[in-house]
């Protein structure tokens, strides 16, 4: 697929499938994240891999937070428990923050949000359903601490991957002209 139609017709695709991305496809979507604008040369973005039998676990680790907050009824925990399940490949994105006299924390989290959205660009131009959710385990320091993340770290999101149950529905078709306007500065 041709970038700039990547670019132009990209959504998100929930619905997701065995099979996970290939081998090659993978080596092309994790390619694409390296590219991300990184002031500084920081590279704050590391990613956890998430597929088969880790998703369980991973879904216990989420009722674990999630319990921790409240009780939570037996369908919510039947739920919680199957999160992972949504799709057969999870990415964990995390932005390793780093103190630097000119890349301020923000702008390393919005690297780590190029990283994430270079990386569901290329998924979509390679045929992979991919969609990424953030929310209040991707908050959740339970949750942190059960992947294993380092104090300076925190999870940007989890992004979900495999293959579409349908085909993409057709991306939006929003005016530029309402996005954009030129500033005269008077």
């Amino acid at each position: 697929m041709d970038a700039l139609e990547a670019l132009h017709n990209r959504v998100s695709v929930g619905g997701l499938t065995e099979p996970a991305p290939s081998r090659q496809q993978r080596e092309a979507i994790f390619r694409a994240a390296l590219r991300a604008a990184d002031h500084g040369n920081l590279r704050p973005w590391r990613f956890l891999v998430v597929e088969g039998e880790a998703r369980n676990r991973m879904g216990e680790i989420y009722l674990q937070a999630s319990e921790a907050d409240a009780p939570l009824s037996d369908v919510q925990r039947e739920r919680t428990l199957a999160m992972p399940l949504r799709a057969p490949l999870i990415l964990v994105a995390i932005t390793r923050l780093q103190e630097h006299p000119k890349v301020p924390f923000e702008e390393q989290r919005m690297s780590t949000a190029g990283a994430v959205q270079a990386m569901l660009t290329a998924a979509f131009a390679e045929g992979v359903g991919a969609y990424w959710r953030t929310g209040a385990l991707a908050e959740n320091r339970v949750v942190a601490i059960a992947l294993g993340l380092a104090e300076n770290e925190e999870i940007s999101g989890f992004i979900y991957m495999g293959t579409p149950k349908k085909p993409p529905r057709a991306a939006p078709e929003l005016a530029v002209e309402d996005f954009f306007a030129e500033w005269t500065g008077d």
